[in-house]
């Protein structure tokens, strides 16, 4: 090991949260310009000896950051940090999204984006808008009766929203997400009773049909309100199972 690869090891920090954050230390790290463009980073044995994390994760850390053009990998050289390591653009992977710690920031995210879409969604919707979320509110309706986790109905429910914002850079913003933004394996249905789930059904219909009938009817307040109180609901559901299993 040489005093180069010394100075390089001392860069990379141990993470608070061993499962994910190890990715997020690394972007950061890059996007600081604490790891330079073109720099070689560390083995994945370094990593492991300065982190404390498994292979696994360090595996899976570098994925992600592949994944978002963050670094480049050479045969038989290593992993070094891109030329250009400043994303062009923004998107949600699976890597994103391995604890509920992260979920909990994407539904931070989408709450500031989705109050204010649903607030303009009220007052700009259309007919053929109002149509269209009742079609997607009922395809949740039936998924959620049928007992399933109803993750692609929720997801075309709340992008009709932001459709229906008449402004298309929503609805952009929101592809990236995609049925990523609650990740079926932690809603954890599996593990409930019967009644358990019953009782989350009609909690999920309970929340959309608020946020729906508020922008049908065009009332604004409304529509930010039962989109703050849905998403917030949410997050803390979130944060009850998280403490519970310890999933952070």
């Amino acid at each position: 090991m040489t005093d180069k690869d010394n100075a390089l090891f001392s860069t990379i920090r141990q993470p608070s949260n061993l499962r994910s954050g190890l990715a997020d230390t690394l972007t950061a790290q890059i996007e600081s310009g604490d790891l330079k463009p073109g720099q070689r980073l560390p083995t994945e044995q370094a990593i492991m000896a300065a982190t404390g994390v498994s292979r696994t994760i360090v595996r899976e850390a570098l994925a992600t950051l592949r994944a978002k053009g963050l670094i480049t990998t050479h045969q038989g050289l290593g992993a070094f940090v891109s030329d250009d390591p400043a994303p062009r653009s923004f998107s949600i992977i699976p890597n994103d999204l391995q604890s509920i710690d992260e979920v909990l920031r994407v539904l931070e995210l989408r709450m500031g984006v989705e109050y204010e879409a649903a607030g303009l969604a009220a007052l700009r919707r259309t007919p053929e808008d109002i149509d269209r979320m009742q079609d997607r509110l009922d395809a949740l309706d039936r998924a959620l009766e049928e007992g399933g986790y109803g993750a692609e109905e929720d997801y075309a429910f709340h992008r009709s929203i932001l459709v229906a914002t008449q402004n298309s850079y929503y609805g952009r913003l929101f592809d990236t997400f995609g049925n990523l933004m609650v990740p079926r394996q932690w809603a954890r249905l599996d593990k409930m009773t019967a009644a358990e789930r019953k009782r989350h059904a009609a909690r999920m219909r309970r929340e959309h049909h608020a946020i729906f009938t508020a922008i049908r009817d065009g009332n604004e307040a409304a529509a930010r309100r039962a989109i703050r109180s849905h998403l917030s609901k949410s997050a803390a559901r979130f944060e009850e199972l998280r403490d519970a299993t310890d999933l952070s």
